[in-house]
């Protein structure tokens, strides 16, 4: 085990040139990780680079940047297409068939938009030359500074460890739909095969500790890309099994305003006028959930190459991905809808809406666990990049937060080994699975992410960052025309975190700690 250099970033400064050991000491090239305030580069800078690093560098002295649109949709399709797709049914059945679509839709339009404007701060000042925002925090502090970047960084982190608690969640719920499709068609139907979900998370756990050791963003993109396929396939395969149960059943169930009062669930209570509220604003949040991917948006754009420059390809990679999801998920939650009526399961592939063929239940659910293990993935690196960022800036001599050391793994080559990375890393595993063990509410969890996450995250800073970017006159038409948006969206925030937060509640009255079963 041969120690490294320390893994603070190093650089190329503007108007020299570095020795070409910033070759040797490529492990310490950490894109997201590095603060400092870059030198201002020019247009003619950026087309004419010094030659003799320009193959290997970017204009900000790092290492080139090999993303392209297609890693790019990739990413942001398996941030976009995740658990919240399988919830949908559900979400529709509160809605009905007029609300539910449209609220769908509408979620759609206005993700694609404000992910538009956000492309567009990943540069201050020029699109093309300016300064690069390596993190969401960074973009918020280059355009709008003050409280609201530590605010933006609050709301972001959390919102990122909250997702990883809900895949955790996810992630256990189809490990055991695969055992318990298996023991009711060994059983005929007459064993209600109740288990804990505790093994099956901490198992979920472990897989997560091995690929969180992945160092960046960067390094996950192969993960990325399984993921996005396996999207796609239990995506698919929740289509197909509502198609067929809709022409089993011999045309579409539902209605045009939802799940009715009085109508007998599943558990055997019923719906009354209250629930039927509270349910109503769940389903936003839901649906909320379902498009949540602007929290990261900025630390994949930092992936793309240029030229183009990183927002053209990063508003393609947008558009097409929304377009793609936006059609699954109607497809997905209209199908689903339209086979189980009122009563659809709150997780169509593992609520037990379909129980044959229970072959093709657990490959659609397989591929669901390792969809979640790169989405958690995906997520989960921003928030060990600024950790790993603050923990390098405090303690910057110390071997434990900033030494790597190279160890050799047959079949993969030399692996750079972080011990404080190792440690942190498989804390925040830890700890997350533990939490997920103490709320194990899926569609409780879902509603309050998304809720907690919207407003904020996909369209306030967006579309403050915008104004400040555009200088867009106070009380012009276009800044009342954005500011309605915003409010717009607050309120359907707020709206959806009371309905989830009041099914947590309603969850909790029968809830044990450490024992729930399914």
């Amino acid at each position: 085990m041969l120690p490294r250099s320390r893994t603070l970033p190093s650089r190329i400064h503007h108007g020299a040139v570095r020795d070409y050991n910033l070759v040797e000491e490529r492990h310490d090239v950490r894109h997201y990780l590095q603060v400092e305030v870059q030198p201002k580069v020019s247009e003619s800078e950026v087309i004419n680079p010094l030659s003799n690093y320009s193959k290997c560098f970017d204009d900000d002295g790092r290492l080139k940047r090999t993303g392209t649109f297609w890693t790019s949709t990739s990413h942001i399709i398996t941030a976009v297409i995740g658990s919240g797709v399988l919830s949908l049914a559900w979400a529709i059945a509160q809605l009905g068939w007029v609300a539910g679509p449209t609220v769908l839709a509408l979620f759609a339009i206005v993700n694609l938009y404000t992910s538009n404007l956000l492309a567009m701060c990943y540069r201050a000042g020029d699109p093309v030359t300016g300064q690069r925002n390596y993190t969401y925090m960074d973009a918020v502090k280059a355009n709008l500074g003050g409280r609201k970047v530590m605010l933006c960084g609050l709301v972001q982190y959390l919102n990122l460890f909250g997702v990883a608690i809900g895949y955790t969640i996810a992630s256990s719920v189809s490990m055991m739909a695969i055992k318990r499709s298996n023991c009711y068609h060994k059983s005929g139907g007459k064993d209600p095969c109740h288990m804990s979900s505790n093994g099956y998370m901490i198992t979920f756990g472990i897989i997560e500790v091995i690929f969180s050791q992945i160092k960046d963003f960067n390094e996950v993109w192969w993960l990325s890309i399984v993921a996005a396929i396996m999207s796609f396939t239990y995506s698919t395969v929740g289509l197909g099994l509502g198609i067929g149960k809709v022409a089993g059943n011999g045309g579409f169930k539902g209605s045009l305003l939802g799940i009715s009062i009085g109508t007998v669930t599943h558990s055997g209570t019923v719906v009354t006028s209250t629930e039927k509220m509270w349910r109503t604003m769940q389903a936003l949040g839901a649906i909320a959930f379902a498009y949540s991917y602007s929290l990261v948006l900025i630390e994949i754009q930092d992936t793309i190459r240029s030229p183009p420059a990183e927002h053209k390809t990063m508003k393609k990679a947008t558009v097409c991905s929304i377009t793609v999801t936006t059609v699954f998920y109607m497809l997905c939650g209209c199908f689903g809808y339209a086979a189980f009526g009122d009563l659809a399961p709150g997780n169509l592939l593992t609520g037990f809406g379909f129980y044959n063929p229970y072959w093709l239940l657990d490959i659609a659910n397989v591929a669901i666990v390792v969809h979640l293990v790169g989405a958690f993935q995906v997520f989960c690196q921003p928030l060990f990049a600024f950790v790993e960022k603050w923990s390098a800036q405090k303690w910057p001599k110390s071997d434990f937060v900033t030494a790597e050391y190279d160890i050799p793994i047959p079949f993969y080559g030399v692996y750079q080994l972080n011990l404080f990375r190792l440690v942190w890393r498989t804390l925040f595993v830890i700890l997350t699975t533990l939490i997920s063990m103490l709320l194990p509410f899926f569609n409780d969890v879902v509603g309050i992410l998304g809720a907690f996450g919207f407003w904020p995250l996909t369209v306030y800073f967006p579309v403050e960052m915008y104004i400040a970017q555009q200088k867009i006159e106070k009380w012009s038409s276009r800044w009342l025309a954005l500011q309605i948006l915003s409010m717009s969206c607050l309120i359907v925030s707020i709206v959806a975190a009371v309905g989830s937060f009041a099914g947590v509640a309603l969850d909790l009255k029968s809830y044990k700690p450490f024992k729930t079963t399914y």
